[in-house]
Formats: C-alpha cells, sequence, structure tokens
C-alpha cells in the first residue's frame, strides 16, 4: 500500500512533462527553425529582423519570402557588409541613370562604383520588390507558385538578375540550409500585381526630410541589373569566399566585408600577419571537416600542397592530414590521391 501511494506523484509528474511536451510540439513556430545550421548567430539575427518584412513583401508583391531573404543574406553578407551598414543597401542595387536619391560610392566590379543609399533597410527591400514586379523581363516568374522557390532562383538567373553562374543554385542552398522555404507557407498574399500593370503605392511609412525630395522609391526601367556584391562573394563547400584582386589590401577587405582582425587568419589557417596575393581564396566563415557530396578525391599536381588543397576544397588543414594519414608538414607528390571526404583506405 505504502509502494502504491509513493508511484501515484511520480506517475502524475511523468503526465504533465508529457503533455507539456507534446503541447510545445503541437505549437507552429515562426520563430527561426532550431536546425543544426543556426550556430551562427549573425545568421538567426538576420533571419529574425527580416523575415517578417520578407513575408510581407512577399504578399504584397508575390515575390517569395524565401527568396528576398536569401538575396538579401547573399547581397548583404547577413547585414554586416559595408553597403549594408552604411548606406541600408542589402541587395547591391547600383544608382543607374534614374536614381536621384542618395548614394555611395563603393569599390566593386571597378573602384568607387555609385550604389544606392537608403534611410532605412526596409526602403531597400521595397526597392527590390518593385524593381523584380516592374520589369518585364522577370514577368514570367510571377507565373510560379510562391513556394517555387528552386523556379524562381532559377528564373532571376535566366532572367539575368546576376552575372554569377553559380547564383541560382547559391540562392537554393542557402534558402534549404536555413529552412527558408518555411517563410513561403502563407495563404495570405493574395492579390499579387500583374508586373508592368499598374500598381498599388507603397504604404509603408516614410519620413521626408525638410528640403530633401522623396525620390528614392521610383519605378526601375527596364534596364535595370543588379550586380552587388555577387560579383565578389562566391561560395565553396557552403562557404563564403572571395578571390583577391590587384589592389585588395587586408585593410580594405577587412573594412568593405565588415570583418574583425581575427576573422581572415582564422578562417583560412594564416599567421596574423600574412600576406596577399591575386588570386589567393579568402574565407569569410569556418572552413568544414570534409569536402562537398561528389568531391571525393583530388588528384595532386605539380606545385599542390596540402595547404592549397585544403584551400581548394574548403576543408580544414587539420582533418585533411588526419584523411590522408599523414603528419603535419607532409606535401603530396605529383599524382597522389588526396582523400576528402572520407579516411584514406590502409593499403
Amino acid at each position: 500500500m505504502m509502494i502504491q501511494k509513493i508511484q501515484i506523484p511520480f506517475l502524475i509528474l511523468y503526465i504533465l512533462i508529457i503533455a507539456s511536451c507534446s503541447s510545445t510540439r503541437s505549437g507552429r513556430s515562426t520563430s527561426v527553425p532550431n536546425g543544426s545550421s543556426f550556430t551562427t548567430g549573425y545568421v538567426r539575427n538576420y533571419i529574425d529582423k527580416y523575415s517578417d518584412l520578407a513575408v510581407s513583401e512577399m504578399r504584397r508583391t508575390g515575390i517569395p519570402a524565401s527568396i528576398t531573404l536569401a538575396q538579401g543574406m547573399l547581397e548583404s553578407d547577413y547585414g554586416r557588409s559595408r553597403l549594408a551598414t552604411e548606406a541600408n543597401n542589402h541587395f547591391g542595387i547600383k544608382c543607374h541613370n534614374n536614381w536621384k536619391g542618395a548614394t555611395i560610392k563603393h569599390h566593386d566590379d571597378k573602384r568607387n562604383e555609385c550604389f544606392r543609399k537608403y534611410r532605412k533597410p526596409e526602403e531597400s527591400y521595397y526597392d527590390h520588390s518593385d524593381f523584380l514586379t516592374s520589369a518585364s523581363r522577370y514577368g514570367s516568374l510571377f507565373e510560379l507558385k510562391e513556394t517555387d522557390y528552386k523556379g524562381w532562383a532559377r528564373g532571376l538567373k535566366k532572367a539575368g538578375y546576376a552575372t554569377n553562374p553559380d547564383y541560382a543554385n547559391m540562392l537554393i542552398r542557402k534558402i534549404e540550409e536555413y529552412e527558408l522555404w518555411r517563410y513561403d507557407d502563407s495563404k495570405e498574399s493574395a492579390g499579387k500585381p500583374v508586373p508592368g500593370s499598374d500598381r498599388v503605392a507603397i504604404t509603408a511609412p516614410v519620413t521626408v526630410v525638410e528640403g530633401i525630395p522623396d525620390t528614392s522609391l521610383k519605378q526601375p526601367s527596364d534596364n535595370f541589373v543588379v550586380t552587388g556584391r555577387v560579383s565578389r562573394i562566391k561560395e565553396n563547400n557552403r562557404i563564403q569566399y572571395i578571390v583577391v584582386i590587384d589592389g585588395d589590401t587586408r585593410e580594405s577587405i577587412e573594412k568593405n566585408f565588415n570583418l574583425l582582425k581575427w576573422e581572415l587568419p582564422r578562417y583560412n589557417e594564416l599567421g596574423n600577419n600574412f600576406d596577399l596575393f591575386p588570386g589567393q581564396i579568402l574565407y569569410f566563415q569556418p572552413k568544414r571537416d570534409r569536402a562537398e557530396p561528389g568531391k571525393e578525391v583530388h588528384i595532386a599536381v605539380k606545385g599542390d600542397t596540402m595547404y592549397s588543397i585544403s584551400q581548394k576544397y574548403g576543408v580544414r588543414l587539420k582533418k585533411l592530414y588526419e584523411m590522408n594519414r599523414m603528419t603535419g608538414g607532409q606535401e603530396p607528390a605529383e599524382g597522389d590521391k588526396i582523400w576528402l571526404r572520407s579516411m584514406k583506405p590502409v593499403n
């Protein structure tokens, strides 16, 4: 009888815990998904900050929220780029002939190119949406479902949105890695405008500064091209990087891409006083423990080093040595097979 009395409170406590967990799981969370990909704080912060705006623009224009978020993340380096921090420009939109608003000079394909400057990030999002809905060459995209992010990504590339040949895949990888497709699941995005037709003016409140005409949200022309950071930022093994060009200095790269002093040497496994040279790969994020799927081995050629191979595939140097059963300092001979994703078989 005594044992039964002791068991009853534990049984009640167990039922309450199970019920609590079940209730938590059944609720639909609107926060950032808690996958392993969200270990980086600035990624979570960007999505938390701009996901509602992207969804709002989807309801207004029909552009998938996942596409808008992925483009903003890619172009602005999660809001950390110089254009984003100093000009609120999250999509790398250049001035072009029809722009009458504020501007900022920034090195891109050429030095001191003219980019649009906005009073707040929301204006950059509105301008990006208006560009896509008003340019006729993107008209076919609005025939796609808002949940077809792959079709949108490929359509943007096909229509000439960006020059990077891997642009569509870069967007798709961002959307899938961070589960941005969740934000496209909205039944409230009715009333999509037909591209090129008369559209409802932006209703978001805009503060007008006395003496400065409000020209920041003019409708863009059809020959408008967005080239921004994509022309320099590339992606390998799901890691962002650039290739050093003539004129780059460590200071200019850290300033233009809003990097801390320790990031470049740590992410690229370099000494604190490393030198730059044209053609050098510089990662902006930590390298991974193995290469991406499909890249199982590398056949060494003349001049290859374990470090150059680790940079080429975005694999940590220490892991590369471990997988190939080599000691630190050993270098491959021409023709050697270097394993990139799994341990080298024992002969």
